[in-house]
């Protein structure tokens, strides 16, 4: 496989966007811009992590195989990610922001009898997405739609396009309960399944614990500790994913993660250094061709849990110094 330089060309103009963030907002898009900022993470302007596993075993098998190939071990697995989330247009209740995403991913596998997978690889993924929101009431409550349209692929090509439509409403909102209920609607013929129910659930303890909740995609206790920092602990769920040619054919590469363990933030300034440390378990792994389902696979693997670190770093100038 080819390792080309990823061109870093959009993503620098685009970061220029960020220069013009600070337009005001009606109170309505200001709590809901706050909310959906507080819950997820990735809307930091910039950021930057680094990821390694222990080693673990695997189990595998092809596809109407009724025996098992041989197991399987990763000797070595590290990753690096760089997102951006930026705001470049924002008027009355609309607001028009992109995401750019950059993976590397490198492991260390050690094999017998698979045609897929090499004993050292490195992978290059990326993805660029663009999404619409709109703020508005229903049932006399708040309610937000999106719309996002998204392309990815590695560092020769794009490969697939994808877009997503949600829709939810804040059911509560007081200072201490925030709860929104939704539907996500998936557009991408590789999706495990089509639309997915949403729910954000926050509540303050008077202990000062906060439960965060957010299905399907994490469930976390965090409490501040210090004067700028907060410890979390819980699971979240993430996936790796990325394209290769054999054959002269492309095919996908995809796992589900559940990340289990501690995390510790501490800003300083517009920064915010992260570490990360817990169990790592993938329910699956598969290999299936560009444009077929994730359930039309080709090979399956079922690793072993492992222990991760992750460390890093983000670059947020608007958000708030203290909680």
């Amino acid at each position: 496989m080819h390792h080309k330089k990823y061109k870093a060309i959009p993503f620098l103009l685009l970061l220029l966007f960020t220069q013009s963030f600070a337009q005001k907002k009606d109170s309505v898009q200001k709590k809901a811009v706050a909310f959906i900022a507080d819950k997820f993470p990735s809307t930091r302007v910039l950021n930057v992590e680094y990821t390694g596993l222990t080693p673990y075993n695997f189990s595998q098998k092809l596809e109407n195989n009724d025996y098992n190939l041989p197991e399987g071990k990763v000797k070595d697995f590290q990753q690096i990610k760089a997102n951006a989330n930026l705001y470049f247009f924002k008027k009355d209740k609309w607001t028009i922001s992109t995401a750019l995403n950059y993976k590397f991913t490198t492991a260390n596998i050690e094999t017998v009898n698979s045609s897929f997978q090499d004993t050292k690889q490195n992978f290059h993924y990326h993805s660029e997405a663009i999404t619409a929101s709109h703020i508005s009431k229903l049932w006399n409550k708040m309610a937000i739609y999106t719309a996002t349209v998204s392309v990815d692929g590695n560092e020769n090509s794009f490969e697939r396009f994808r877009s997503l439509l949600t829709g939810s409403i804040m059911l509560k909102a007081n200072e201490r309960t925030k709860l929104l209920v939704g539907l996500a609607v998936i557009v991408d013929p590789s999706a495990q399944i089509p639309a997915v129910p949403l729910i954000s659930y926050e509540h303050k303890f008077r202990n000062g614990w906060i439960a965060d909740i957010i299905l399907p995609k994490r469930v976390m206790m965090k409490k501040d500790i210090f004067n700028n920092g907060r410890i979390s602990l819980g699971s979240e769920m993430d996936v790796t994913s990325f394209y290769f040619d054999r054959s002269n054919k492309t095919f996908e590469y995809r796992q589900t993660e559940i990340n289990s363990g501690a995390m510790y933030e501490h800003r300083i300034g517009a920064f915010i250094g992260t570490i990360k440390t817990g169990l790592r378990s993938i329910p699956t792994a598969r290999i299936f061709e560009k444009g077929e389902s994730f359930n039309d696979y080709l090979y399956e693997a079922k690793p072993k849990s492992s222990f991760y670190f992750n460390f890093g770093i983000s670059y947020n100038p608007f958000g708030n110094k203290k909680r």
